[in-house]
C-alpha cells in the first residue's frame, strides 16, 4: 500500500528470504557445472565432499522452497512469488539433495569406477523425465516475467529501484536468467542419449555448461546484492 509520502508496506504480511534462495540456487548451479567438468574430464574428484556440498544447498532451497510453497500466499502483495520462487527453488533443492544421497552411499565404488562418467550419465537418465518438466515451467515462468512486467523493483528499493521507470529492463534480465536455465534442462536429455564417452567432445554439452555457469554466477551475485537492496527496502518503507 501506499501513501502519499511514498510506498509503505506492512512486512509483517510480505516475507522476504528469496535473498538466501537466490545465492543457494546460484551455488547449486555453478557446483552442477564444476562437478560435470570434472567427471566429463575424467579428473579425480571426492564424492563425500561434493555430497556435503549438494546436502547443505539441497537443504537450505528445500526448507525455503517448500514453506514458500506450501504457504498460500506467503506474501499478501506478490502471491505469484509462490510459483515463481518457492517452487522451482523446492525442485532444485529435492534434487540436489537426491544427489548428495547418491554421492554419498556410493563414494567408495565411485572412487574406484573404471567408467565414472558412464556410472554419472546412468544416474541422470531416469531424471530426464522431471528435467523435461522443469525446463518446461521455467520457459514458462519467463515468458510470464515478460508479459506481465514481473520483477521490477520498486523505486524505494536502493540500486534496483533506479531502474523503476524501465520495468521492462529488470523483467527482461530476469526472465533471460529463468530461460537460460530451462532451456539447458531441455538439452540436458538430448545430451544423455549421446555415448558418454563422447560428451567431452560434445558442443551441446560444453554450450549447457556455459549457459548453466553465467546463470548460476548471475543468480549468486544478484541474491548477494539483494542482502543490500532488501534491507534498503525495508527500512525506507517501514511506517515512522
Amino acid at each position: 500500500m501506499s501513501t502519499s509520502g511514498g510506498l509503505i508496506i506492512d512486512w509483517t504480511q510480505m516475507h522476504t528470504y528469496n535473498t538466501v534462495m537466490a545465492v543457494a540456487a546460484g551455488a547449486g548451479l555453478l557446483s552442477v557445472v564444476a562437478l560435470a567438468r570434472q567427471t566429463v574430464r575424467g579428473e579425480p574428484f571426492v564424492p563425500e565432499a561434493w555430497a556435503v556440498n549438494f546436502g547443505i544447498l539441497g537443504t537450505l532451497m528445500t526448507l525455503t522452497g517448500a514453506h514458500m510453497t506450501l504457504t498460500w500466499p506467503l506474501a499478501k502483495y506478490f502471491p505469484f512469488d509462490n510459483i515463481i520462487f518457492g517452487e522451482p527453488s523446492l525442485a532444485f533443492g529435492v534434487l540436489l539433495l537426491g544427489t548428495a544421497a547418491y554421492l554419498w552411499r556410493r563414494a567408495e565404488h565411485l572412487r574406484s569406477s573404471p567408467d565414472l562418467l558412464a556410472e554419472m550419465v546412468a544416474f541422470l537418465r531416469p531424471l530426464q523425465f522431471l528435467l523435461v518438466g522443469l525446463g518446461l515451467s521455467l520457459l514458462g515462468i519467463a515468458a510470464a516475467g515478460v508479459a506481465f512486467r514481473l520483477f521490477a523493483a520498486p523505486p524505494e528499493e536502493p540500486i534496483s529501484g533506479r531502474f523503476a521507470t524501465m520495468p521492462w529492463l529488470e523483467a527482461s534480465a530476469i526472465s533471460g536468467l529463468y530461460a537460460l536455465v530451462g532451456l539447458t534442462a531441455l538439452l540436458i536429455p538430448l545430451a544423455l542419449r549421446q555415448d558418454p564417452h563422447r560428451l567431452a567432445q560434445s558442443g551441446l554439452v560444453r554450450a549447457a555448461g556455459w549457459r548453466v555457469g553465467l546463470s548460476g554466477l548471475v543468480w549468486l551475485l544478484f541474491g548477494a546484492l539483494n542482502y543490500f537492496t532488501h534491507i534498503g527496502l525495508i527500512i525506507n518503507t517501514t511506517a515512522k
